[in-house]
This record gives C-alpha cells, sequence and structure tokens, in this order.
C-alpha cells in the first residue's frame, strides 16, 4: 500500500487525500506469463460477468484447499515460489487475480474483488471441494477480502498474513486525522468478531506498511479457537521468506480442517 506516498504527494485538502487513499488502494499489476510446471491455469466468471484469470496446484483430493487473494500491489504471478512451497506442504490452492489485475478483465472496486473471491469459492466447490475442506487465505488487502469470504460462504477456517482491522485505520496509521476521509471499506474488525471458525493471524513485527499493532488488534477482536503468529524482523514485503510461517499456515489448515470434519478441538 502507497498510503504514505498518497499523503505526501497531496496537498492540505481532505477531499484530495481521500481521493488519493481510494486511487492507491488498488495498484493491477498486468505481467503474468504462462504458469510454472506443475501449476494449472483456470479461468473463472464471476456473479457479475467477469473473467478472472487463476493459477491452481493440486496436492490432492483431501487435502486442505486454500482460496487465495493476494494483495494490492502484485498478482498471482508475483507468488508463484510461495504458491509452489505451499503446494509441496500438502496443500491445494487457488490463487486467483482480482479483476483488472494480471490477465483478468474489469476494474477493481471493494464489492467486485469481494464477488471475485467469491467465484474462486465457487469454482472449488464445483470442482468437489467440500466447504470442511476450503480455507479461506489471504494477504494485506487480501486478508481483508478473505475475511468477507468467510464471512458470507461456509469454510472450514481464515487464515491472514500481514493484514489490518480496517481502511480508515490504515490510512490513520499513514495520514493521521485526514483518514476520516477514507470511508468505512475493508471493515475486517466487524466481520471477524462474527466469524465462527478457527482463524490464523500472522504478521511481521517490522511491518512498515500494515502496522504490527493493527495485526494483534484484529487478532483480539477474533472469537476462538484461534492463533497469532509474529514474523520476528520481517516487513511487509518480505514475510513469506520465513520458513516457519508456510509452515504454519500447513498445520493450521490441517487442523481447521480436520476439526470440521471430526469435531476435534483447534490446539
Amino acid at each position: 500500500m502507497a498510503l504514505a506516498a498518497a499523503a505526501r504527494g497531496s496537498d492540505d485538502s481532505g477531499a484530495m487525500v481521500g481521493s488519493l487513499i481510494n486511487r492507491v488502494l488498488f495498484q493491477p499489476d498486468p505481467s503474468v506469463g504462462v504458469p510454472p510446471p506443475g501449476v494449472e491455469e483456470r479461468w473463472l466468471r464471476t456473479a457479475d460477468g467477469v473473467r478472472l484469470h487463476a493459477w491452481c496446484v493440486w496436492g490432492g483430493d483431501d487435502a486442505p484447499t486454500l482460496i487465495w487473494s493476494h494483495g494490492n500491489g502484485v498478482n498471482i504471478a508475483g507468488r508463484a515460489d510461495v504458491l509452489r512451497q505451499l503446494a509441496a506442504r500438502g496443500l491445494n490452492v487457488v490463487a486467483y487475480d482480482y479483476r483488472g489485475y494480471g490477465k483478468s478483465s474489469g476494474r477493481p472496486t471493494e464489492e467486485g474483488v469481494y464477488l471475485d473471491a467469491a467465484a474462486a469459492y465457487d469454482d472449488a466447490r464445483g470442482r468437489g471441494v467440500s466447504a470442511q475442506r476450503v480455507i479461506a487465505f489471504g494477504e494485506s488487502l487480501g486478508g481483508a477480502v478473505s475475511i468477507a469470504l468467510a464471512a458470507t460462504h461456509p469454510c472450514a477456517g481464515v487464515a491472514v498474513v500481514s493484514t489490518f482491522t480496517s481502511l480508515r485505520d490504515i490510512a490513520r496509521a499513514h495520514v493521521g486525522p485526514l483518514a476520516l476521509f477514507a470511508g468505512e471499506g475493508f471493515n475486517s474488525v466487524e466481520r471477524v468478531r462474527g466469524l465462527a471458525v478457527p482463524i490464523f493471524i500472522a504478521h511481521g513485527d517490522q511491518d512498515e506498511i500494515v502496522p504490527y499493532e493493527l495485526g494483534k488488534r484484529l487478532f483480539a477482536e477474533a472469537r476462538p479457537p484461534k492463533r497469532f503468529l509474529p514474523v520476528r524482523g520481517a516487513h511487509h514485503n518480505d514475510v513469506f521468506a520465513a520458513a516457519d510461517l508456510l509452515d504454519a499456515i500447513a498445520v493450521f489448515a490441517r487442523r481447521a480442517t480436520t476439526r470440521r470434519s471430526d469435531g476435534a478441538g483447534m490446539p
């Protein structure tokens, strides 16, 4: 997110800052090549008719399936290595690009990206994945999208990395009182209070974009069972370099899906 840059590039007009915040919220990257070896290419269709591009890896029919919503300034190609590392840990992953990102058509909006996540979810369900095997998984902005998906679609759990409580809170961290003009969008802190599935929240303790304390606050508002993982020394853009984070996501996904199928508790 480039909220700090937006603030520096604006004048003192609150309306100007509000406009800039909304403009930098989505930063589509159109550069997507061919899928790496072992990665399947898919095309999805949203409820409002937008065509989305997705990459998928399949670890097995009974494996947990992550519906992966990425951050605001990347696309699926930028996470190819992480995609394969998650697959190597025995997970199915459906990684899709929001409308306007990569090869996906359309233009991103808050309501639009919620429809995009639902399309990825529906595609997985249509291919035989039960709701009890689905984990809504997202990073940064995608964490907010994943929480919204879990609030409206049955799933086994939610795993989010480097995400925030609300758009206004992240704006406040960068532009102070002018965050009033950011609106009420992506209000994850309200949605997370109503989730009745296990949730895993990880955050780099050196995150310079989404403050660590916002991740802690989101965790505090979530209902148990829940787990918070501080990623020591990690910034916003290098958090997935931590192998223990990927291991923890895989462990959480397996435990959450087992809990949903046999009633076992989450440690």
